[in-house]
């Protein structure tokens, strides 16, 4: 489908990529991967048309769409939401605006055998279909359902886009790409500004809905669900496999092992070519030998190892002094900002050496309670800091904190004190800012670079309650690694505010769910709370969500009910066979969803019972795990779908009063 060939970029002399060629499939789901500056984003940028390469060509059929999403993007501050993800069908109205033009041209014509008046009504013919493939009768649905799965509130479509922060603008040029339904998706990290639940809702749209997609995410639980095949951009060249992000780990580790192994030889071999020049450069009787071998030297294509960038980054929290037995003790903690509750009665303590997270929606309170928890704005209730509590805090903005115009060295060297100003290079080189790079301009660090220059600072004092606001944040996955290794050995407690499931895993023993005003306590692992809350969209998250305190009292009393139960068959009562009728065809089509759905989970759960007794009775072909995995994650995206289309079946069986 899109086809990048012999493919060179180069800057400042440097080479990015060097002739590197593959091809886009459709229905591909790629995951690009490789270091921090290694050259993902730029590539996205080249298939998108938006920078040249230096040599080398992207050929896109005419008829094929790409739609990009870039880390940074400008939205028009004089529109609402709606508005605003309206332009996503754009197209739709232009087509609808020329078949007007030829509607209009064609009742004044009379010309009616002529050549000219068939093709009129050809070309109309032709776009009509258009326009009904394209779903515009649908359009309006579409859009208010991927913006709520998008974490959006129906209060939020009317909303101008200038009250909104970045992360929501992406939100939204990121609802106007998907309803676009490009043949081609790239996204340069989508995941960022995005709450586990939404993470959720996109990897099922992706999955099953999405035509090609090319995928930039260093979160490593989100590729997993979403991809099938993973480009690694390594030393300038392109290295492709046809699996997942967790497999394509296996097999680099593997690729790592066998270029040592040969990079170890050659340098053998070089080292025995060059002791042999050295030792008879200058006997006459050995010139021959010694040119012949100057001149292997030089033929010699020297192997180089794929950079394992962080082999060198050790990352250890000083030990924790010790505090009292309950570092945090909070007590009906409210917090509100005028007529707007975000949070109420928060009650819970959090015990020494713990290790919990903070999740929910985006505006639901997490780093707000952060701030209560820091003296940063004020709070009702109590809450209580325990004995000898010393606090290490990262915020969620702590890297765009930093200096711009002052060097990574001076950064550190303005907070160190005592003793560890001599260590300040050694510090700076284990977290591979050593050398030259220590000399650098904040300013010109990547975002990575920057998250780890300020988790450096953090390092600086000794604690014992860690409180981190979306750490992971612009970090690769193999410095996420490494500080969730240090968090673990950390000895003191430790608040993670994350969407990064990956990352949460294995890592915290209590999950806080922060909404609906509420907060509320899940012992156990993240995926054992996503487990509890049986979610797999945020549309379930919503269903789930605790009523406010207010309507609770108004559904103990129950009035609203029994008065509106007998309105809904009036109402229905007074449409017109029309309207009936096309309620009734609504919900069979949303019925035949379900059912369709539950067949496909039968197919699927037959399938992988198949394969498993295949493999009980040791019949294993190459493929069979593979072949079982697939099966798996097929089932999973089945049900996903089913609950979905449950979902959509019930919530029109309220709306009609069925």
């Amino acid at each position: 489908m899109i086809s990048i060939n012999n493919l060179s970029v180069e800057f400042s002399a440097k080479s990015l990529f060097d002739n590197i060629s593959y091809v886009i499939n459709p229905r591909d789901k790629i995951a690009l991967v490789g270091k921090n500056g290694a050259g993902k984003s730029t590539m996205l940028k080249i298939i998108a048309g938006l920078q040249r390469p230096t040599s080398g060509t992207v050929a896109v059929p005419q008829d094929v769409t790409v739609g990009y999403l870039p880390q940074q993007m400008v939205l028009e501050d004089s529109l609402t939401v709606k508005e605003e993800v309206r332009k996503a069908f754009s197209h739709i109205d232009r087509m609808q605006a020329q078949l007007d033009a030829m509607s209009a041209e064609l009742a004044e014509r009379t010309d009616y055998e002529s050549e000219a008046y068939h093709d009129l009504i050809d070309r109309m013919t032709a776009l009509t279909e258009q326009i009904s493939m394209s779903g515009s009768d649908n359009c309006e649905a579409e859009m208010e359902k991927t913006l709520m799965g998008l974490g959006f509130v129906r209060t939020d479509f009317e909303r101008p886009t200038a009250e909104f922060s970045g992360g929501w603008r992406m939100r939204i040029e990121l609802a106007k790409l998907l309803l676009q339904r490009p043949d081609v998706l790239l996204l340069d990290e989508p995941t960022n500004h995005l709450d586990i639940e939404s993470i959720q809702w996109l990897e099922n749209f992706l999955a099953t809905k999405a035509k090609a997609v090319v995928l930039v995410s260093h979160d490593r639980a989100f590729i997993d669900n979403v991809t099938n095949r993973t480009i690694e951009i390594s030393l300038g060249k392109i290295y492709d496999y046809a699996v997942n992000y967790s497999h394509f780990v296996e097999l680099r580790r593997e690729r790592i092992e066998q270029q040592m192994r040969a990079y170890q030889n050659q340098q053998k071999q070089i080292a025995d070519t060059e002791q042999f020049i050295e030792r008879f450069r200058y006997k006459a009787t050995k010139a021959v030998q010694v040119q012949s071998r100057m001149k292997q030297l030089a033929k010699i294509e020297r192997i180089e190892v794929d950079e394992v960038d962080t082999s060198r980054l050790s990352l250890r929290f000083p030990p924790a002094p010790r505090s009292g037995d309950f570092p945090l003790i909070l007590e009906n903690v409210g917090k509100a900002y005028g007529a707007h509750r975000v949070f109420d009665g928060c009650t819970f303590t959090i015990r020494r050496g713990e290790k919990v997270a903070f999740v929910g929606k985006n505006g639901e309170g997490k780093s707000t309670l952060v701030k209560c928890i820091m003296g940063e704005i004020p709070f009702t209730g109590s809450l209580k800091v325990g004995h000898n509590v010393k606090i290490g805090y990262f915020a969620q903005n702590q890297a765009q904190m930093l200096d711009g115009d002052i060097t990574v060295f001076d950064t550190i060297d303005r907070v160190a004190v005592g003793d560890i100003r001599l260590k300040i290079r050694d510090i700076l080189g284990a977290f591979m800012f050593g050398g030259e790079a220590s000399d650098k301009k904040v300013k010109v660090l990547s975002g990575g670079e920057k998250t780890r220059l300020a988790m450096i600072r953090l390092l600086l004092e000794p604690v014992n309650l860690l409180i981190l606001d979306e750490p992971t944040n612009h970090l690769d996955m193999k410095t996420k690694d490494i500080l969730k290794q240090a968090i673990r050995d950390f000895d003191g407690t430790v608040i993670v505010v994350s969407h990064d499931r990956e990352f949460l895993d294995g890592l915290v023993s209590k999950v806080y769910e922060f909404g609906g005003g509420c907060v509320r306590e899940c012992l156990g692992g993240i995926y054992e709370f996503l487990e509890k809350k049986r979610i797999a969209s945020l549309q379930e998250l919503e269903r789930t969500k605790p009523a406010p305190k207010a309507e609770k009292k108004a559904a103990e009393q129950k009035p609203a009910p029994k008065a509106a139960e007998p309105a809904a068959p009036k109402a229905a009562a007074r449409l017109s066979y029309a309207e009936q009728r096309e309620r009734e065809k609504t919900l069979k089509k949303a019925q035949k969803r379900v059912d369709d759905a539950e067949t496909e989970i039968t197919r699927l759960e037959g399938e992988i019972a198949a394969i498993e007794g295949e493999i009980a009775a040791g019949n294993t072909p190459p493929d069979i795990y593979d072949r079982h995995a697939a099966a798996t994650k097929a089932l999973e995206n089945a049900m996903s779908m089913w609950e979905l289309a449950g979902m959509e079946l019930e919530e029109l069986k309220q709306r009609y009063g069925s």
